[in-house]
């Protein structure tokens, strides 16, 4: 099977989606807005031997492509609209791997709504995946890193120090419910400790936090710093109601930006970072 053929194919499986006039097979997609909606781009990078291990079933490795990008959407309150898929594979994976990336991603992209618009396919010495998704939020509501006042709640969506390899769960549904609702928001990609620095840079706040939710497994080191949770670590008004499901960790302060203290002691910004040391 030649490119042109799984360009086909792909054209096949995907099929149109909302607000798509064209999509796959011409040198641009066309996506029309609807009214009083603000468009939301991300995008997200998958590389073997960093993001996965190239044994991880390619379906996986599909799924987790898409939903990383997902993952951010749903930190800004969005709902995801369509993808642009760039894919470069081995010579020695070829179709069967193709087929198993673009079934895993797709199935995802099925059950989110979110069609696939177009992207390129490319040979590698490893396998390499790009992710751009569009989405959008209602005008003026999207959430951001730099609402979080003192006072504030500050919560999380689920267990954190999760094991690498599993399939990744974008909290698209959860960052919906908090528009209106949030006064900041971020996606746990990197870790706790991290990402709740730079939530707190973004809002000029600190941070103390009590307790940390850990996975079945988790060691306390894994779930503050380990990375790749991908779930949503936001703030509420005090005396605010928590969505089902989320778990109360600390509140934000008055400090310096970025300043988080975990159970009385200062909690270093220390996570996944690919220029660490560099």
């Amino acid at each position: 099977m030649n490119e042109l053929d799984i360009v086909e194919k792909l054209q096949r499986r995907a099929g149109p989606g909302k607000g798509i006039t064209l999509g796959i097979g011409d040198d641009c997609a066309i996506y029309r807005p609807r009214a009083n909606e603000e468009l939301l781009f991300t995008a997200d990078q998958s590389m073997e031997g960093i993001h996965f291990l190239p044994t991880l079933p390619p379906a996986t490795i599909g799924h987790n492509a898409l939903a990383r990008s997902l993952s951010d959407i749903a930190a800004m309150g969005g709902e995801p609209r369509f993808c642009l898929v760039s894919l470069a594979v081995p010579g020695g994976r070829g179709t069967k791997f193709i087929d198993g990336f673009y079934r895993g991603l797709l199935g995802l992209a099925r059950r989110t709504g979110t069609a696939l618009a177009g992207g390129d396919l490319a040979h590698g010495d490893k396998i390499y995946c790009d992710v751009m998704v569009c989405g959008s939020a209602p005008r003026g509501k999207a959430l951001r890193r730099s609402g979080a006042r003192p006072g504030d709640l500050l919560c999380v969506s689920g267990r954190l120090g999760k094991p690498w390899g599993g399939r990744i769960q974008p909290r698209l549904e959860l960052g919906r419910a908090l528009r209106g609702r949030a006064t900041s928001c971020i996606d746990l990609s990197d870790g706790l400790a991290l990402d709740l620095h730079r939530l707190g840079v973004a809002s000029g706040v600190a941070a103390m936090v009590d307790r940390v939710p850990r996975a079945r497994g988790a060691s306390l080191d894994r779930a503050l710093h380990g990375g790749e949770d991908y779930e949503l670590l936001f703030t509420l008004p005090s005396r605010s109601s928590l969505p089902a499901g989320t778990t109360l960790i600390g509140n934000i302060t008055e400090g310096r930006a970025g300043a988080v203290m975990f159970q009385g002691k200062p909690l270093p910004a220390r996570g996944y970072d690919h220029f660490a040391g560099g």
